[in-house]
């Protein structure tokens, strides 16, 4: 199976991982990039947004209580 029918038509994955203090769960953890600037904790799960301001800190995407988005795949087929 080739890459490009994998995971549909043009679809392509850039992960990044690295580490940090998760602001949820206060745990220096790692972290694995969903989306550009987006990183999720595999400690506790919370999706976080990586602020470059001179230091690197990352900030919830989703407030507390609210549950976090959910990335599904969709086969070739549409289903």
């Amino acid at each position: 199976m080739s890459e490009k029918n994998r995971f549909g038509k043009g679809f392509t994955f850039k992960t990044e991982v690295t580490n940090g203090e998760c602001p949820s769960c206060r745990q220096e953890t790692v972290f694995v990039s969903l989306y550009k600037n987006v990183y999720r904790c595999v400690t506790c799960g919370t999706d976080n947004e990586q602020k470059v301001n001179g230091v690197i800190s990352y900030m919830p995407i989703t407030s507390p209580g609210q549950k976090p988005p959910v990335l599904n795949l969709v086969k070739d087929d549409g289903a």
